[in-house]
């Protein structure tokens, strides 16, 4: 490497005295571009290459004369340069050319290459880069390039620019780029926030702890706990970090074992399927399965998000296997269709459609894995559990063929076992195939490699079927120059290029090998060689191999040190569905439960592991609660045992755990005081323990148990009763029953049914919670599948409230009330919930406001149950079949930022009316309120009209039918208690008139959230209704009127005549919703002319309700 000095002496004489006042000013104009479209000046690996202008013109704003024969000479060695396909021979050549670039278009060199087209580069110069400080967005990735045979048959002033990828994933960043940079005034060392935080990164930066700033959301992602074992973990970094890349849901976690931290990667909305990286570790790529599936390409040294492919899987089937070239420039994937498709990704370039593909036909089976040749990027191979796939790419002409040889147990007389991995060989033109039968399967190449000019036909033949173990073989791979296999024993062999066996490790009594991941760096020892074991050769030389990551199947990971030989523990999480998770009342503790009967404490604040304890096989932690004082910890299990044990050592309270339920307990509880504990399972029986006096000692022991609903038990809750310190019991059940139990007078096996009640007549009850003390009326808040929340009076069960509920795709399934200590003010309380895929917050009062809550999607499969620490600054969530447990900090700044932004008083619920406050619907609204003081007071009176702003109760039920909501009877009986009691507690007077403002806020809480759909109506003639014979559900003419006449609200004869004389418009202009000044008594309809013989949902919704019906329908 030539000195700054001579270099820049070299380049002036190379370009004549005449330029030297454009290279100076060049050199300030070469600046990397920044977030916000500004330049700055950078140094580091990322070179911008752009755009090479004609020769033969002149820039607009050239910074200075330059020698033709300089600029033809520069322009020679730019094709020269783009045809040898990057590197440069040197660097010295590549500063050279850099540099004079710059020199003769100062414009372009604030260039980055952004891929796009050339119509695209005019209008916006300025591209965004992903992965600049705000970390927003999934763009391009910075750092990286390919250009193919393709690209450079193109003129170099249409040159499609793209980003280059450096060996090792290294800056060529030097000690004498230092010193020249520091010549220059205008140069930094250390990125600015308007810098890239990629091309400024390096390997050690990766673990930046977040600031305040950064911490811009509500909840944001602190922790994972648990990890999905059946996908790859890559060992990441090996020497002075020991961090290793694995996945807990949706999101990517690196983590540093030695340091204690994990880095993040969030970004998908559906729970990753795939994941990669290239061979030097600093580009990750993840794939996901479902709605909008997603690729991502991360950068490795910064956890940024580079680039996105958003359209790779439009029908949502995700993506079932993926692998990276060593070079990181080509992506391949294989979704999970029927038809499989194979797609190759030239992700360094702005493009959303693949290089090439080709449709796999279902015959073929499901290929599951996938690798390119690591010697050669145009040859790949996929298997399925019995079929094999050889994959050539003619970069040249973007097409992929690909050829199946035939394999069956005749081939060798021999049974081959299904597939499990295959790679190429290193040493040969050959394929390796482990299978689960203990063989390995070699696979001939023919002919050599191609030019690549034009595709032939494929060869590809069994050639070889190695028996090499008795057992199957999960894993195979190779590192330098070993193959290495991984079986369902734990063992793991090496074996050279002839197939030799080499060394191998049996004694740590491993659990079946489902991943190994070799460290990026190759081992040099210096000095002693002892501590290698010996290989199997004659002369017994020391057996030196990379450290590596092994993975298994009961979801642990280990680091195997191969100087000594040294297995240490990585991670150690549950290898089946976690549902149980609790928070100690006042530690930082957290009680982790899984299906496979692992029972974690952890410190969630240092995120150290405390204490565990493992039961025996077939026995599943199901539920677990602390007591409030935080000595106990009681759990249920999956066989129907409840456990009573120590918080600190998880050893037995009782002699032997109980066991009076016949299936999963569901639910656990302790009453206030911790003299009562009850239960409920599967069974919909709720069960209840109690501490009793024997021998002057207290013990738990069983009390009664009932079988009080005929539904599954959604929740199970103990409060305190209002006028004494006695402990109540409550169950709420989906059967719609909402049942208290008189504990003091419950005897053994008799447990007494204190009073029921049914909270909802159409929607589900999912769950309930005590409101916190922000009135002086004490409530029970329950939650619907209707997106509602109520508040019942908790004495008198009587309905006090309906209101609106978070609307985040699907109904609140679990609420917590966030603990006092969560802040300063008595009077702000807050709420968290789950439900089907996200995890949330809401500010308290609930009324209906959109803009208290905020939630974000925590486990895309399902969230199983939640918690909250004690001081209400951390929220857990247990994600079930997807066997982690995420850890989110709690930030109520961010909350209460949203609501101010959302405006006060009545702003935020007009947004909730079609059109908002100046719209049509508003303006309707408001006539018929008004219209209804005139209907109030006679529509033909001759007196003086009194205008007010109230109208009275008795009109509301009309007003809501009129603008299109149409409630049942008990629903109009809650609007007009709600209304009527409003101020009850406070004056003592019941309210019997009610103004415009909340006469809003009544109907957008009590209406459906999304009204009626067809889908609803065909769910109801699924139900009630049978198959026609032109095979759709029907309703014959006499059951749906017996049905309208018996069942549900039933209603009269003379009702249901009333009801379809008007549908029919049958009925005089003003029939009964005014008075009329005809004396009317009903229709003389004749039902049996009007309805047909056969009502479908179809005809019910179009002919009788007049509803327009869907075109999808």
């Amino acid at each position: 490497m030539e000195e700054p000095a001579k270099r820049k002496l070299k380049l002036e004489r190379m370009l004549g005295d005449e330029d030297k006042p454009s290279i100076e000013a060049a050199k300030k104009h070469t600046k990397h571009l920044s977030q916000d479209g500004q330049a700055s000046q950078t140094k580091g690996s990322m070179e911008k290459i752009v755009e090479m202008p004609d020769s033969t013109e002149e820039p607009e704003d050239s910074l200075g004369e330059v020698p033709e024969e300089s600029m033809r000479g520069i322009a020679d060695r730019t094709s020269q340069a783009l045809k040898a396909q990057m590197p440069f021979a040197s660097e010295e050549k590549e500063l050279i050319y850099l540099e004079a670039l710059a020199a003769t278009s100062p414009q372009s060199s604030l260039e980055i290459s952004s891929g796009k087209s050339e119509e695209t580069e005019k209008n916006g110069r300025a591209g965004k880069v992903s992965g600049e400080s705000s970390g927003q967005g999934t763009q391009e990735a910075p750092g990286l390039t390919h250009q193919t045979p393709k690209d450079s048959a193109d003129p170099p002033s249409v040159r499609r620019p793209s980003v280059r990828v450096y060996e090792n994933g290294n800056l060529p960043y030097k000690e004498e780029d230092e010193q020249v940079e520091e010549e220059e005034p205008s140069s930094s060392k250390e990125p600015t926030p308007q810098e890239s935080l990629v091309y400024f990164s390096r390997e050690d930066s990766l673990f930046r702890e977040k600031t305040e700033e950064e911490k811009i959301y509500p909840l944001n992602l602190a922790w994972c706990y648990g990890w999905n074992s059946s996908l790859p973990i890559y060992n990441i970094q090996d020497e002075n970090q020991r961090v290793v890349l694995y996945t807990c849901s949706h999101t990517a976690v690196l983590f540093d074992a030695l340091r204690n931290l994990q880095k993040h990667l969030q970004g998908h909305n559906n729970v990753i399927t795939c994941i990669c990286v290239s061979e030097n570790r600093r580009w990750i790529a993840t794939a996901d399965k479902g709605p909008r599936c997603l690729v991502i390409v991360w950068d490795g040294f910064t956890g940024i998000p580079v680039h996105t492919i958003f359209d790779s899987c439009p029908d949502g089937n995700g993506i079932k296997a993926m692998a990276m070239t060593n070079d990181a420039k080509f992506l391949v994937t294989i979704d999970d269709a029927t038809f499989q498709k194979v797609c190759i990704w030239r992700w360094t370039v702005d493009t959303d459609t693949p290089a090439c593909s080709v449709t796999l036909e279902p015959d073929m089976g499901v290929q599951e894995y996938i690798i390119f040749n690591p010697a050669n990027c145009r040859e790949l191979v996929s298997n399925s559990k019995a079929h094999l796939l050889y994959y050539e790419w003619d970069e040249a002409n973007d097409i992929l063929e690909f050829s199946m040889p035939v394999l069956t147990e005749k081939t060798f007389n021999k049974i081959v076992g299904k597939f499990s991995q295959s790679i190429f060989h290193f040493a040969a033109r050959q394929i390796l195939t482990a299978t689960m039968e203990g063989k390995l399967v070699v696979w001939d190449l023919h002919p050599p490699p191609r030019s690549y000019t034009s595709l032939e036909v494929l060869h590809i033949k069994a050639c070889k079927l190695v028996h090499l173990q008795k057992d199957a073989l999960t894993v195979l791979t190779s590192v330098d120059k070993y193959f290495v296999t991984g079986d369902v024993r734990g063992h793991i062999r090496f074996y050279d290029s002839k197939l030799s066996l080499v060394n191998w490790y049996s004694q740590f009594k491993l659990s079946p090998i489902v991943m190994l991941s070799f460290s990026k760096n190759p081992l040099i020892p210096v000095g002693d060689k002892s501590g290698f074991p010996s290989d199997c050769t004659l002369p017994g030389n020391p057996f030196i191999v990379r450290n590596f990551i092994i993975g298994t199947s009961d979801a642990r990971v280990y680091h195997l040190t191969t100087d000594g030989t040294k297995l240490e523990e990585v991670l150690i999480e549950p290898k089946e569905a976690i549902h149980a998770i609790a928070c100690h009342p006042y530690k930082p503790l957290i009680a982790i439960g899984s299906v496979c009967g692992l029972l974690k404490m952890w410190n969630y604040r240092k995120k150290l592991y405390v204490v565990s304890r493992i039961f025996e096989d077939g026995i599943g932690v199901q539920s677990l609660t602390f007591n409030p004082e935080g000595y106990l910890l009681g759990a249920g299990f999956t066989e129907g045992t409840v456990y009573i044990m120590d918080a600190v050592s998880l050893e037995n309270e009782t002699a032997e755990p109980f066991k009076y339920s016949r299936g999963n307990v569901t639910l656990i509880s302790f009453s206030h005081d911790s003299q009562f504990l009850a239960t409920a399972d599967v069974n919909f029986t709720v069960a209840v323990y109690k501490i009793m006096i024997k021998n002057g000692e207290k013990v738990w022991e069983y009390l009664a148990r009932l079988h009080s609903h005929h539904k599954k038990i959604q929740s199970l809750l103990f409060g305190i009763q209002l006028d004494n310190n006695e402990p109540r019991l409550l169950s709420l059940g989906k059967d719609r029953l909402l049942i208290e139990y008189d504990l003091l007078n419950s005897t053994k096996d008799h447990l007494e049914v204190l009073d029921i009640h049914r909270t909802d007549q159409e929607a589900i009850p999912k769950c309930m919670i005590w409101y916190p003390p922000l009135t002086r009326e004490s409530f029970l808040l329950i939650c619907n599948s209707g997106y509602k929340v109520k508040l019942f009076n908790s004495t008198t069960k009587m309905c006090r409230r309906t209101l609106i509920g978070p609307t985040y795709g699907s109904p609140i399934q679990q609420v917590l009330i966030l603990p006092e200590k969560a802040t300063d003010d008595p009077q702000k309380r807050y709420l968290a919930f789950i439900n089907k895929d996200k995890v949330g917050l809401q500010i308290l009062p609930v009324d209906g406001n959109p803009h208290k809550t905020s939630a974000i999607i925590c486990h895309p499969n399902g969230v199983s149950s939640m918690t909250l620490s004690y001081d209400g600054t951390y929220a857990f969530t247990a994600g079930g079949d997807d066997h982690t447990v995420l850890q989110w900090e709690i930030n109520l700044g961010a909350l209460e930022a949203a609501v101010y932004l959302g405006g006060k008083d009545l702003t935020p619920f007009y947004g909730l009316l079609d059109g908002g406050r100046e719209g049509e619907f508003y303006k309707e609204l408001e006539d018929y309120f008004y219209y209804s003081q005139l209907r109030n007071q006679g529509i033909d009176t001759m007196e003086t009209r009194k205008v007010s702003t109230h109208i009275p109760l008795s009109e509301l039920p009309f007003i809501m039918r009129a603008i299109g909501f149409y409630p049942s009877e008990e629903q109009i009986d809650d609007m007009l208690n709600e209304v009527k009691f409003s101020e009850y507690v406070d004056t003592g007077k019941l309210v019997d008139s009610i103004n415009l403002p909340d006469f809003v806020k009544v109907y957008i809480n009590h209406r459906p959230p999304f009204g009626p759909t067809m889908s609803d109506i065909q769910n109801s003639f699924k139900v009630l209704g049978y198959l026609n014979k032109d095979g759709e559900m029907a309703i014959r003419r006499e059951d749906f009127l017996e049905l309208l006449l018996t069942k549900g609200e039933h209603m009269t004869e003379e009702e249901l005549s009333e009801c379809f004389s008007t549908l029919f418009g049958l009925n005089p202009e003003g029939w009964k919703s005014e008075p009329a000044t005809l004396d009317y008594k009903g229709s003389s309809i004749c039902l049996d002319e009007e309805l047909p013989e056969e009502i479908t949902a179809e005809v019910f919704t179009a002919d009788i309700l007049g509803f327009p019906i869907p075109e999808d329908i």
